[in-house]
């Protein structure tokens, strides 16, 4: 899959793939405009959704009422040895619904765990980035 990165203008930058687009900015502070997400806080937000994709399915195919399910994603920063913020650290928990079984609670955890973002930052893919005229 191919994802074509283009520059609408400002501090804009826009991931093209198929007919859809992901479109980020930098925040006001950083010169942009505000009008998106900027590109780390997508990446913090795929974590969240990807688990929560895999939660909401696991509850859907048992038919139990989503109402009140959400996940809160806890990201923890620690500054690294030249002193800027790192990841050191995310915590999801699963707030589940009132009347949710119990005989589920290790079951959603492991759902959960089954995210593929998380499983491709714990095996991390090789990166080469070249120049091409």
């Amino acid at each position: 899959m191919d994802f074509r990165i283009t520059f609408p203008g400002g501090k804009r930058v826009n991931a093209e793939f198929g007919d859809m687009v992901i479109k980020t900015d930098q925040s006001v502070k950083s010169g942009g405009d505000g009008s998106a997400p900027e590109p780390f806080l997508l990446f913090l937000a795929s974590l969240g959704t990807c688990a929560g994709i895999y939660v909401l399915s696991f509850i859907k195919s048992r038919d139990i009422p989503a109402d009140g399910l959400e996940l809160i994603q806890h990201n923890e920063f620690m500054p690294n040895e030249k002193g800027i913020p790192t990841l050191t650290k995310i915590t999801i928990d699963i707030k589940v619904p009132a009347g949710f079984p119990e005989k589920y609670h290790e079951a959603i955890i492991r759902v959960a765990d089954q995210c593929k973002v998380k499983h491709t930052i714990l095996n991390p893919p090789e990166f080469e980035i070249k120049v091409v005229v």
